[in-house]
């Protein structure tokens, strides 16, 4: 079958359906594991929203039963070394469809969940902005102090103001000029709204959010993201290569490493020239993903190079 000579066939589902999801730092580790809801008593047509079958979190870098600290099964959700103690019992009635990250709050009895839920919450996902001529991005906005940049855009205005206020000046004059020489950047305030001007070298007058290139209007937002005065422990960025022209990569690289200094970036592209440019620093450490029957798998992996990683059994 992998080599094209007989058609794939399917083989009879021997263990549950399930989709896994995890990370671990330098002190706690933590899981989810969503699959199925059991058959309902009464006609729905919500059978395949996903139910929350195991949540765990644990201390150390690696899931050890000794180690765990908060522990969720099905509806019920306790804390470690209880033993069947009702005291140990956070709560036996979680919905099926709630984390317990987001439903309980305990800082006597689970402190660590706090902690997990801020780091979690700390993270910083830009998986695409929308820069058609209806998107938030090209119109003013009501400018308000914005040190974290909107996932969709919205507040880059008022974001890259409070760069000049607060942040890296020299390093956001520094990333224009090495992206658009000769231009100059600048935010008006208009009756409370913060409205973008570039000043592009060879044009008689400044332009506007709502006249930018999408590739012009994208390298500022990931100039906003990247430059914020906030970092955040982890960023990730999704494909920033699109729409932007071949000659802006060089310097996007560039600001991507210069923040990289400040927080864990990952960065998802398909742009050879990206992946290429960030690679000789040196600070970047590229895992290829690639196809293999259906399948994405890291490239060279075995069992010698993996991580090591165990998933809480349900």
């Amino acid at each position: 079958m992998r080599q094209g000579e007989h058609p794939v066939e399917g083989l009879v589902r021997k263990k549950a359906a399930a989709l896994k999801l995890g990370y671990s730092g330098e002190t706690y580790g933590y899981s989810i594991e969503l699959g199925y809801p059991p058959p309902p008593g009464v006609p729905t047509m919500f059978l395949l929203d996903p139910a929350i079958k195991r949540e765990c979190i644990w201390h150390g870098g690696r899931y050890r039963k000794a180690g765990a600290l908060v522990d969720r099964r099905n509806n019920v959700v306790s804390v470690a070394g209880g033993k069947g103690d009702e005291s140990a019992l956070l709560t036996k009635n979680l919905g099926s469809g709630d984390s317990m990250l987001a439903s309980i709050a305990d800082p006597q009895r689970a402190p660590e969940m706090l902690e997990v839920r801020e780091a979690i919450r700390g993270w910083r996902f830009y998986d695409g902005f929308r820069t058609d001529m209806t998107s938030p991005v090209r119109t003013s906005q009501i400018g308000t102090f914005t040190p974290v940049l909107h996932n969709d855009g919205r507040d880059l205005p008022a974001a890259l103001q409070t760069i000049r206020e607060i942040g890296d000046t020299e390093g956001l004059s520094r990333t224009i000029e090495d992206a658009f020489p000769g231009s100059r950047l600048w935010i008006d305030e208009q009756h409370g709204r913060f409205v973008l001007q570039l000043q592009q070298h060879g044009l008689l007058r400044p332009l506007g959010a709502a006249e930018l290139s999408d590739g012009t209007l994208r390298f500022l937002l990931l100039t906003a993201a990247l430059l914020t005065p906030r970092p955040p422990e982890l960023m990730v960025l999704n494909e920033p290569e699109t729409s932007l022209h071949p000659d802006l990569l060089p310097a996007l690289a560039r600001l991507i490493l210069e923040a990289a200094g400040r927080t864990q970036i990952l960065v998802v592209s398909h742009a050879q020239a990206l992946v290429e440019a960030l690679e000789p620093a040196g600070a970047c450490r590229r895992l290829h993903l690639e196809k293999s029957f259906g399948e994405t798998v890291l490239a060279g992996a075995t069992l010698f190079n993996t991580p090591g990683w165990d998933w809480p059994a349900r």
